[in-house]
C-alpha cells in the first residue's frame, strides 16, 4: 500500500522538533543559514560595534604613527541620514569624535537647521587617523580605510547619504568629478541616494557659499521628508 505523503510531511516535522529541542538541551540558540546549492552563503552584516572590534587599534596605514586616537563615528547606529566627511582634524584626534572642532560646530547648526539634532544622524569621516597637518588623505591610506566605512554604512543602512568635500564625495562615487560639479544632485552609492556638498571646513574659509549649502540642505530635507514619511 502507498504511503500517504501527508504522513510523511508530519513524521519529518516531528523528527525535526525533536531533534531542534536536542539542540536546544544542549545549549544551541541558533541554526545557522544554510547556502542554496550554487549560492553564496548569506552574510549579516556586522553591527557598528562589531566593525569598531574588527578597526581595533588599527596600524593599516603609517597614519597609525601620528594620531592621538582613532576617531570612529559618532550618533544615532539605525540613522535615516549618514553624513560622511573627510579626515579628523586636532580636535577631532584630542577628543575621540568626528566634526567637534570650529567646522564640527558649523555642521551641527546645518543640521540643527534641517530640523534634526546631531544624535538623530551619524556622522563619520572616510579615514579614522588624522593626516599631519591636516593634509588630504593620501590614496594608500584612503585604501586602508574605506572597507570600515563601507562596513560602517552597511551596518546602518541610511535611507540618504550626505558627503562632505570632495575626498568624501569622490571616494564613495568612485570619480575625480570636483566637487563643485557633484554638488547640489542625487548621485547613487550602493542604491542609496547620495548628496555631495561642500565640507563645513571650506565654508569657514568662504562663507559666501554657505548660501549654496543650504540649497543643498534644502534639498537634502525635502528628499528625506518624502522618503521617510516625516515632514
Amino acid at each position: 500500500m502507498d504511503t500517504d505523503p501527508r504522513d510523511e510531511l508530519r513524521d519529518l516535522a516531528r523528527a525535526t522538533r525533536t531533534y531542534l529541542e536536542a539542540q536546544r538541551q544542549l545549549g544551541l540558540e541558533f541554526l545557522p543559514v544554510t547556502a542554496v546549492a550554487g549560492q553564496p552563503p548569506v552574510r549579516r552584516p556586522l553591527t557598528l560595534a562589531e566593525v569598531r572590534e574588527d578597526l581595533g587599534e588599527c596600524t593599516r596605514c603609517k597614519l597609525c604613527r601620528s594620531r592621538t586616537q582613532i576617531v570612529f563615528g559618532v550618533g544615532n547606529p539605525q540613522a535615516d541620514l549618514v553624513f560622511v566627511g573627510e579626515a579628523p582634524g586636532a580636535d577631532e584626534d584630542a577628543q575621540g569624535e568626528p566634526f567637534v572642532g570650529r567646522a564640527g560646530q558649523l555642521l551641527t547648526r546645518i543640521i540643527q537647521a534641517i530640523g534634526l539634532r546631531r544624535e538623530d544622524v551619524y556622522i563619520c569621516n572616510i579615514i579614522k587617523c588624522r593626516p599631519p597637518g591636516n593634509r588630504n588623505p593620501e590614496s594608500d591610506e584612503i585604501a586602508a580605510c574605506e572597507p570600515f566605512l563601507l562596513k560602517q554604512l552597511e551596518a546602518i543602512r541610511p535611507t540618504l547619504i550626505c558627503a562632505l568635500g570632495g575626498p568624501a564625495a569622490q571616494t564613495l562615487l568612485k570619480t575625480k568629478e570636483p566637487i563643485s560639479r557633484l554638488r547640489g544632485r542625487w548621485h547613487a552609492f550602493r542604491g542609496i541616494p547620495l548628496l555631495p556638498t561642500y565640507h563645513p571646513a571650506f565654508l569657514l574659509r568662504n562663507p559666501h557659499e554657505k548660501r549654496t549649502v543650504w540649497q543643498d540642505m534644502q534639498l537634502l530635507q525635502r528628499e528625506l521628508a518624502r522618503l521617510t514619511g516625516r515632514a
